[in-house]
């Protein structure tokens, strides 16, 4: 499994890439991917929608499964990776690239903060796995 260490973990699984000082993007992690299987379908927010940190903000569903999709900040969704709707199990090849979620203009750059980093999610999976 990888977890690059440019980026912020949360506990539901999500990913935050920051690109510039207020602008992020959003992603499910690789180990997310894998517990669900083939991923058939996705339901994102829109642009210009609002989102709230640990709110659900959209559903994947697999083949295993189907979850709700957590902001692991707040803030308003300004680029959707529309592709991704026609071809979800983009996520499944490459869930940190290709298969990013969605851009957020960041409301709270203090809420990041409370984000693991890849050491502490790597941790935080073998910790559940056990």
């Amino acid at each position: 499994m990888e977890f690059p260490g440019e980026l912020k973990y949360s506990k539901t699984h999500e990913w935050i890439r920051i690109e510039k000082k207020k602008e992020a993007v959003i992603g499910i992690t690789d180990y997310a991917q894998q517990e669900l299987g083939d991923i058939v379908y996705l339901e994102l927010p829109e642009e210009n929608d609002a989102v709230d940190k640990d709110a659900a903000f959209g559903v994947i569903e697999s083949t295993k499964a189907t979850e709700d999709l957590y902001a692991p900040v707040s803030g308003k969704v300004i680029e959707v990776n529309t592709p991704l709707m026609d071809s979800p199990e983009v996520i499944n090849d490459d869930p940190y690239v290709d298969g990013w979620l969605f851009r957020l203009e960041l409301k709270d750059l203090k809420e990041l903060e409370g984000l693991m980093s890849a050491e502490e999610y790597r941790s935080y999976i073998e910790e559940i796995s056990e």
